[in-house]
């Protein structure tokens, strides 16, 4: 796609479209301040791109049936949500809806050049089923922080050997299309925005909780960012005074005492002190311990293993209720691997929120699990590219 709309009409024109489908000339005339004929010159316009086209007559409202209007359906969008220890690669249309998408494990650990390898190879993959020729754009999340502008990772704890490495240029050279990078937690909350648990809220906290824990801020219905890219970073707010030391250098962060590898950390060791049978059967068995482990300990009942997750659950939901106190979100969801934990944990969150911030906030403010478990990011990504290519060039 080399065409972008020309002005703030055909980007509006562009996104209602995305997010509601097709639609007729005076349907959307209902949702921007233009005259018909204004309209009908910008419509003209953007089908002269072939960004949109038409697609049929659109339901009668008295008068000559106008064609319904849509996204050009052979645009294709990759989304690419790169996680700690696996990687989620989906190719979507316009309208992000998903056509195909790929799960596999991986360490990002293992550095840019090896990860992107194998981005680049789920990405032929799916291409080569016959979903896309090529890509119209992609957008790409990684699990630590991105200065946004240049699509860069900075210092990103638990990713060494990708500080400072030219995400968006590199993959935009591989791919021969407009890329952007964002950090995986705003992309959770873009996606579960678009389709999921928060597509009426405007101003919403979207957490994630799995090899790390970070916060999506949406304000307004954007994603805010702050001035370098960084906001949100809650995993390292200290949660323990002088408490276990982090990845980041600090002692004491909540991503040290609550998160996916400090889940297993400590399963682990109450399976090794026999404090939990279950987790110790689970350790003898398959030689390590994960978030899944504890969570079906806690299913079949092990008290340890509950004790875990109500404990981390407390904890972050002291360092969420501050956030609430402070933002006053219309609605807390919470995602992330570590959210297979379920309900224990959701209601330890929602204890400590709900007892530690004011009541004006709290008094109608829902904290639910994400709907859309792994698409979320995927889906995400994909809009981020789409905000970017249906903005005025």
């Amino acid at each position: 796609m080399t065409a972008r709309p020309a002005n703030a009409h055909q980007a509006r024109l562009l996104r209602l479209l995305r997010d509601g489908g097709p639609n007729s000339r005076a349907q959307l005339g209902d949702q921007v301040d233009l005259s018909r004929s204004k309209l009908a010159v910008e419509v003209d316009r953007l089908l002269e791109t072939e960004l949109v086209v038409a697609d049929g007559l659109a339901a009668s409202r008295g008068g000559r049936r106008s064609h319904n209007i849509r996204l050009n359906p052979h645009l294709r969008l990759l989304g690419v949500d790169i996680g700690a220890t696996s990687v989620d690669v989906a190719v979507t249309n316009a309208e992000l809806e998903i056509l195909g998408h790929i799960n596999q494990p991986m360490d990002v650990r293992e550095g840019p050049v090896a990860v992107f390898e194998q981005v680049l190879s789920m990405a032929a993959k799916l291409r080569a089923t016959g979903l896309a020729e090529g890509f119209d754009g992609a957008g790409i999340g990684v699990p630590g922080p991105v200065r946004f502008p240049e699509g860069i990772p900075v210092a990103p704890p638990i990713m060494p050997g990708w500080d400072g490495f030219p995400v968006r240029e590199a993959l935009s050279q591989e791919l021969g299309c407009p890329v952007m990078v964002d950090n995986d937690v705003n992309l959770m909350a873009l996606g579960e925005q678009h389709a999921g648990v928060a597509r009426t809220v405007a101003d919403f906290l979207c957490v994630k909780i799995g090899t790390g824990i970070g916060c999506g801020i949406v304000v307004g219905g954007e994603v805010y960012r702050g001035t370098t890219g960084s906001a949100g970073d809650i995993g390292h707010i200290q949660a323990v005074p002088d408490g276990r030391p982090c990845a980041c250098g600090n002692r004491g962060c909540l991503e040290a005492h609550f998160s996916g590898a400090a889940l297993a950390r400590d399963a682990t060791e109450a399976a090794e002190q026999q404090r939990s049978p279950e987790l110790a059967a689970r350790l003898e068995t398959n030689g390590t311990l994960s978030a899944v482990d504890v969570a079906a300990a806690a299913a079949a009942g092990d008290a340890t293993a509950l004790d875990l997750i109500r404990e981390g659950g407390n904890r972050t939901g002291q360092v969420i209720a501050g956030l609430v106190s402070f933002f006053n979100p219309g609605l807390v969801v919470i995602g992330g691997g570590v959210t297979g934990l379920g309900h224990t944990l959701l209601a330890a969150i929602r204890t400590q929120v709900y007892r530690g911030s004011l009541p004006l906030a709290t008094g109608n403010l829902p904290i639910v699990l994400g709907e859309l478990g792994p698409a979320a990011g995927v889906i995400g990504a994909a809009r981020l590219i789409s905000d970017h290519l249906f903005s005025p060039a």
